[in-house]
């Protein structure tokens, strides 16, 4: 069975923009401290709109923040 892996650089992102913290980054994203956590850990993929908040919060297209990974492909 092939699988498939969503990555982020969600943790560098944060270091690189003044190193603003989980917390600044859930409240802006309108989510949880403990979903950001889950992202950045990679136990969870976010909704598209999600990662679409997270991408703008930083400035950046959604592929500059999250990589999908198949190997099927």
């Amino acid at each position: 069975m092939a699988k498939s892996e969503i990555t982020n650089h969600i943790r560098r992102l944060r270091f690189d923009n003044g190193e603003m913290t989980q917390q600044q980054l859930a409240d802006k994203a309108g989510v949880t401290r403990q979903t950001i956590i889950a992202i950045e850990a990679g136990k969870y993929a976010p909704s598209l709109p999600l990662a679409f908040k997270i991408a703008r919060t930083f400035g950046l297209h959604i592929e500059d923040v999250f990589q999908y990974e198949d190997e099927s492909a």
